[in-house]
């Protein structure tokens, strides 16, 4: 289950003060409605896409002893 800021919330927030957990979540629940996202929805998903490309994707390039190679928001 997401534990986190609500859309609302981060609606008023520029993406780069996102965390990775906000963004991947978001993100995954954009890709699930995209075909009855309206214009602004499409707008504020690729935000998020573009968001996420700039800091590199949602997988760690290696795992650590505290988090693997995946971003969970669950």
């Amino acid at each position: 289950m997401y534990v986190g800021r609500d859309f609302t919330e981060l609606s008023m927030l520029p993406k780069q003060e996102w965390t990775d957990k906000e963004l991947a979540y978001f993100h995954r629940n954009f890709q699930q409605v995209v075909p009855y996202l309206n214009a602004e929805g499409v707008s504020i998903h690729k935000d998020i896409v573009n968001e996420l490309i700039d800091r590199g994707g949602l997988m760690h390039t290696e795992a650590t002893w505290t988090s693997g190679t995946r971003i969970h928001f669950e």
